[in-house]
């Protein structure tokens, strides 16, 4: 952790190139939005009160993400510029002494070593700036790094106001910076606005301290993809698939066998323990968290949940925001939803959708039924084709069966309902009113049978 730098994380722009109502910051890569990843790497270099996004376009979704995030936003309520962008904050930074990180928000491959390297590189030379630069073969819409003959920094030049000589220049900057605070807040009122799109450029930094007698130097970055910022769709679908490869190969390190890994959809944030299986198609999102030695079947969806040890989820299952505690089964063809809880040891089987329930330790359901709005106990046995009717046209109301309570198959328990430890339901029953502890519940037609009907048809 850097405990004396401040970084600004650059998330004002519309981003018109990607063709969307959607602030840029907002569209999502590897699972997470630009912003966030931005945060997270931040996160990793500086304490959350030293990180700070700067907002403008739809400033006040941007602002709940980070907001989230944990971190602080200003507001850019004009679009004059990455230097003006930065000059918003400085009543919230030009007191915070020691550095000042600036970083894009749309650059989701950055990793934090990068930037210690930078931060590294400033701190052994002395130097009252530091970027980042790569070359690139078509450095076409970047700022040229310009260089005296001795390699000395001069300027950066953006490419509209590039010649076509500093065009040629494939050493472009990527838009990284590492300042020496008090000298940027110093100088940052003399950048003009005297350039084709009549904007304050972070970019003239550099030459603003060069001529005040500072030093600026750069770390240059061979693989120029990390570097990569998104300005399009097809840019953006191109790093998702970068950052889910890198999620992949990173399990793969460590411990987890996934089979067909180019099928497997895995996002930046999901943690998987060592000695799980992943069968090719699965996708697993959100803050998802699963144990070690499970085994997650083809083809299922696991969303912002938890699975513990020694699981497993059978083929084509969907679970979601939900907590799945060790040694439970799930499906094949099951749905867990909206805060469902199974816990060690329990079934769930085929064709069961569990919603909002509590379902004990041991507790099976092995076939074709919904449980919603449910506490189940431990060792329960739900028969195949039960439904609780929760909903009653307006209000939703709650099911509580007790422990080793058996459900007959084809049961219709009428919430708001109760049945008690150890009761015995009749396959095929209507059940509307509580049933006492250790006893057998009936609801259903008394069978007639008529001898000989069947001729005089």
């Amino acid at each position: 952790m850097i405990q004396d730098a401040a970084i600004v994380i650059l998330a004002a722009g519309q981003g018109t190139r990607m063709k969307s109502k959607m602030a840029k910051v907002l569209h999502r890569a590897g699972g997470r939005t630009l912003v966030e990843h931005a945060i997270a790497t931040a996160l990793d270099l500086a304490p959350p009160e030293r990180v700070f996004v700067v907002v403008g376009h739809q400033a006040e979704a941007v602002g709940e993400v980070v907001s989230r995030a944990g971190v602080r936003a200003f507001e850019q309520r004009e679009q004059l510029g990455t230097g003006h962008a930065v000059m918003c904050g400085e009543s919230y930074l030009a007191g915070t002494g020691g550095l000042l990180i600036v970083v894009n928000g749309d650059c989701p491959m950055v990793r934090p070593e990068t930037l210690r390297l930078l931060v590294q590189r400033y701190r052994e030379t002395g130097a009252g700036a530091a970027l980042i630069s790569t070359d690139l073969p078509d450095a076409t819409g970047y700022g040229r790094i310009v260089r005296a003959e001795n390699g000395d920094f001069v300027a950066i030049v953006e490419h509209k106001a590039a010649t076509e000589e500093q065009r040629s220049i494939r050493e472009i900057n990527a838009g990284f910076y590492c300042f020496d605070a008090a000298a940027f807040w110093k100088h940052v009122h003399e950048i003009r606005t005297d350039n084709p799109a009549g904007e304050y450029y972070l970019t003239d930094m550099v030459e603003i301290l060069i001529e005040a007698g500072h030093r600026v130097t750069a770390v240059k970055i061979a693989d120029s993809s990390e570097l990569l910022g998104i300005n399009t769709k097809a840019e953006l679908v191109a790093v998702d698939a970068i950052l889910r490869e890198r999620k992949v190969n990173q399990l793969l390190a460590d411990g987890v066998t996934i089979y067909r890994p180019e099928t497997v959809n895995v996002d930046s944030q999901v943690v998987v323990g060592a000695d799980t299986v992943i069968e090719p198609f699965v996708q697993l999102s959100g803050n998802t968290v699963i144990g070690e030695n499970c085994h997650i079947g083809a083809s299922s969806i696991i969303q912002s949940s938890s699975v513990g040890d020694n699981s497993e989820i059978h083929p084509f299952s969907v679970v979601s925001s939900s907590r799945l505690d060790s040694n439970v089964h799930v499906g094949p063809f099951a749905r867990i939803r909206m805060g469902a809880h199974l816990h060690d040891g329990s079934h769930v089987g085929n064709f069961v959708e569990l919603k909002n329930t509590e379902f004990g330790v041991g507790s099976k359901s092995m076939h074709l039924a919904y449980l919603g709005d449910s506490s189940i106990g431990s060792k329960v046995n739900v028969g195949a084709g039960t439904i609780t009717c929760n909903y009653d046209g307006k209000k939703k109301h709650r099911t509580t069966i007790g422990n080793h309570a058996f459900v007959g198959s084809n049961s219709t328990l009428v919430a708001p309902l109760t049945i008690a430890d150890e009761a015995y339901i009749a396959a095929g029953s209507t059940i509307t009113q509580d049933v006492p502890p250790s006893s057998l519940a009936i609801g259903r037609s008394r069978q007639v049978n008529k001898e000989g009907w069947t001729p005089k048809r």
